[in-house]
């Protein structure tokens, strides 16, 4: 009896299959995607959805490090694309995460800017697509600021007291401080470091606010006149008070990429492969970046980005990326002495 209900059982199950065939509603499977909250406009991933009958099942993590976490305890598995920034994809890389690439699945590689490739962590573009650009820049009300600000030097000048906020990166803001002194970003000389944290120091009294979190709105309410963004904060920035300033630091542009990668034992690694090939499709890859606020990692998308947007979201043409400086991971006894600087700068500055 049992072996009859299971063949009855058997046949149903057939027919409802052949029947879920049959018209637009089929679905090809699955595409599980792990990134940050808000990376993607819903009409793009509804518009994946429906030309290729793969659902999108979107998965948020909140830091690289939780990202690198979840995966390691999947041994690679769990999720067909990632996105995530550049250093923690190259500790990804490093521990066998990540599976490389066959480019010829990907139709639209070549719109990808070779500006955003051959990058530390992924330096022969084996693993990785980039997703995304973003710049460490300064934007200023020049109707309320007494000064020219033309690099993170002008931040310390006295008539910024109370006046100015930072983003919260540690590494970026003790950053600012190693390249006043002539310093990279990545020294691991704990002497240089605290030397910037001691730089830091003679920079407190002018700072209102560290925060990583909507640090544009303070810029545009006035709560603070000079401010240390993210570009997406910057988009944001400009597009509200485009008399606002924005400055590269003539010390040096630190910047960062955000990158897509299959992980080494992704369940539909094929969906994943459809996916990023249909957003380097220059007019979805513009819909992306129009909505993310960060830099056009594609060439060809650049023209089809509206003209209200272009110049936020393009690099200026006179800028030199040779003087670009990437962050990168450091050891140990520098991670520990770059914490000790912020810690100590934020106390100063009363955060």
């Amino acid at each position: 009896m049992k072996k009859m209900f299971a063949l009855v059982l058997s046949a149903l199950l057939l027919v409802t299959a052949f029947a879920g065939c049959s018209g637009s509603s089929q679905k090809n499977g699955e595409l599980v995607l792990f990134t940050w909250e808000g990376m993607f406009p819903q009409e793009v991933l509804d518009g994946f959805t429906e030309e290729t009958g793969i659902e999108v099942t979107y998965s948020n993590f909140d830091y690289d490090e939780t990202m690198l976490a979840k995966l390691e305890t999947a041994k690679g598995g769990d999720y067909d694309l990632i996105i995530a920034d550049d250093y923690i994809i190259e500790t990804a890389i490093q521990e066998g995460l990540v599976q490389e690439l066959d480019t010829g699945k990907l139709e639209n590689y070549g719109c990808i800017n070779p500006v955003y490739q051959g990058q530390f962590y992924d330096p022969e573009d084996k693993y990785t697509v980039p997703y995304g650009a973003g710049v460490q820049t300064i934007v200023y009300n020049p109707q309320a600021v007494d000064i020219e600000i033309k690099g993170y030097a002008d931040l310390w000048d006295p008539s910024l007291e109370d006046d100015v906020g930072v983003i919260g990166s540690y590494r970026v803001v003790n950053g600012m401080a190693l390249k006043v002194l002539g310093e990279s970003y990545n020294t691991e000389d704990i002497a240089a470091i605290e030397a910037a944290g001691e730089k830091l120091l003679e920079l407190a009294p002018n700072i209102r606010l560290i925060k990583d979190d909507n640090t544009q709105d303070d810029l545009i309410s006035g709560e603070v006149n000079a401010a240390v963004l993210y570009t997406s904060q910057v988009t944001m920035a400009k597009m509200a008070n485009p008399d606002l300033k924005v400055v590269f630091p003539e010390e040096g542009i630190g910047f960062g990429i955000m990158a897509q990668f299959i992980p080494s034992n992704a369940p539909h690694a094929e969906n994943a492969y459809k996916f990023m090939d249909y957003i380097l499709r220059p007019e979805i890859s513009a819909q992306c970046f129009e909505y993310l606020g960060y830099y056009c990692t594609n060439k060809d998308a650049e023209e089809m980005i509206s003209e209200e947007y272009r110049d936020f979201l393009t690099l200026p043409a006179d800028i030199d990326t040779s003087s670009m400086e990437m962050i990168e991971n450091i050891g140990a006894d520098a991670v520990a002495a770059h914490d000790k600087v912020f810690n100590e700068f934020r106390t100063a500055c009363g955060q």
